[in-house]
């Protein structure tokens, strides 16, 4: 059997997920249930909304209506424990290097930490300093930040959902000028700071946005990357630090939200820390049958690998949160989206699922017709936020239409719904910072503990690399 060790932690186990018992047990199980509806499981435990709930840190994970019972939640935690879940996890939250193919930690816990490093705590501070600069003094009317996939998506979903209006802060990351030109629109190049996000200096569209907003006219420019010497060539006057044992994905949390951070005030965005720091706590601490980021893994699992679906829709009903459902695109798919195990084989069970959703209720008149009586089934993960009666019922009565459908043979087929679609729903307390920051913990938590089912690397994307280098010979050529 493979297995690695990182000093003195114990052996953890690197052999298939499907050479498990528990794997084994887990494929049986779903077999002998398949048909097993929602209406009847409800129906034989009055209880069962009560039993498959859980509450911490300030969230409600409700996950009733997903097709599964105690045995499956016995069967998923047995696995787990066979993955060697809670040694993985003392190596990530440890600063191991778990990012086996860059030999690197995964370690952005440590920028939320209360006892960060000490290059953290200054990074963290010197941001402070700045963001509170900006915004008391306003010599900046505009603030765009430049960048792509992590170094764009992260800040601008928290300034999205957050922004107080101090600040007019704007994000480009596509090559296409007219993202810039939209970003740019209306500013004055005096009245302008530009943040170049890129951890090599080097990222093709964010150094091509880069260039033209100097060929604009932009006076001043801010950097947030690991190579200053770069920054400073190119004439910035401030460089934030990145380090290489924070992914781009997870990196929201780091100088890569100063952005942000301009937008929403430094208090807020220290909240948002603190969320973030709570949900590292409960996952660090609870056990598995009350640790919500890894039973909503376990259960994404039973969902892809033992029933089968897909895909997987994320509905937040909330218009703040428009923007979470491609946050979560890139933090799952480009961290589990993997065909190579740890060991180097190419796996033959499914990984990551395809990742999609939209805002409720705007997403009910678009595709939920799909998911109520499609050929598909898609499980979905519910946000509430509590912010509005009209949203949080909009949200409980899809999930339930999803799960228990109709039961009346008198209806013409085309409008029966055949329920037995898994959801699960997540309640916070409002569209706050320190909720915001609880939420995205608990999706990266979630992916950490899928690739360790999956005995994949969730920190590294190989899988971006070549079409980069072959868009770059094109254009050589040309």
């Amino acid at each position: 059997m493979a297995s690695t060790a990182w000093n003195d932690e114990p052996i953890v186990n690197l052999a298939p997920p499907t050479s498990c018992p528990s794997w084994t047990a887990l494929a049986a199980h779903a077999e002998s249930s398949r048909h097993v509806h929602l209406r009847e499981r409800f129906a034989t435990d009055a209880e069962r909304a009560r039993h498959l709930a859980t509450e911490a840190a300030g969230v409600r994970f409700d996950y009733s209506r997903q097709r599964l019972g105690a045995m499956t939640l016995r069967l998923l935690a047995h696995l787990a424990e066979e993955r060697g879940f809670a040694e993985w996890r003392a190596a990530l939250l440890g600063g191991k290097h778990v990012n086996n193919t860059e030999d690197r930690a995964a370690w952005h816990t440590a920028l939320r930490a209360a006892d960060a490093p000490s290059e953290v705590r200054e990074a963290l501070e010197r941001m402070r300093s700045l963001a509170r600069r900006l915004r008391e003094e306003r010599r900046f009317k505009r603030i765009v930040n430049l960048g792509t996939g992590g170094s764009d998506l992260g800040p601008r979903l928290l300034a999205d959902a957050l922004a107080d209006g101090t600040l007019d802060v704007r994000f480009a990351a596509n090559v296409d000028p007219r993202d810039l030109e939209r970003a740019l629109a209306g500013a004055t190049p005096a009245e302008t700071l530009i943040v170049v996000a890129s951890k090599t200096f080097t990222t093709q569209e964010t150094m091509a946005n880069a260039e033209r907003a100097k060929r604009w006219g932009a006076r001043e420019f801010y950097a947030i990357s690991a190579n200053v010497e770069a920054a400073k060539r190119f004439g910035v006057s401030e460089v934030l630090p990145m380090w290489d044992w924070v992914g781009g994905r997870y990196s929201v949390w780091s100088a890569v939200g100063f952005a942000a951070m301009c937008s929403l005030g430094v208090p807020a965005f220290d909240e948002f820390l603190a969320g973030g720091r709570e949900i590292d706590e409960h996952f660090a601490r609870a056990p598995i049958e009350h640790n919500i980021p890894a039973l909503m893994a376990l259960i994404g699992v039973w969902n892809t690998n033992f029933l089968g679906a897909p895909t997987h829709a994320v509905l937040p009903y909330s218009n703040a949160l428009r923007l979470l459902p491609a946050y979560l695109q890139q933090l799952e798919m480009e961290s589990n989206g993997k065909r190579v195990d740890r060991e180097g084989r190419t796996v033959d069970y499914p990984t990551a699922p395809i990742l999609w959703g939209a805002e409720g209720t705007v997403s009910q008149h678009s595709f939920h017709q799909l998911l109520h009586q499609g050929t598909q089934v898609v499980p979905a993960d519910f946000i509430d936020l509590a912010l509005e009666e009209n949203l949080s019922a909009n949200a409980r009565a899809q999930a339930d239409a999803l799960a228990f459908g109709t039961d009346d043979p008198s209806l013409p087929p085309y409008r029966q719904y055949p329920g037995n679609r898994p959801s699960s729903m997540l309640f916070l307390g409002g569209c706050t910072p320190r909720n915001l920051g609880r939420l995205i913990a608990l999706y990266e938590h979630k992916v950490f503990v899928q690739g360790v089912i999956w005995n994949i690397n969730s920190y590294d994307q190989w899988g971006v690399e070549l079409g980069k280098e072959m868009a770059k010979k094109l254009l050589y050529r040309r």
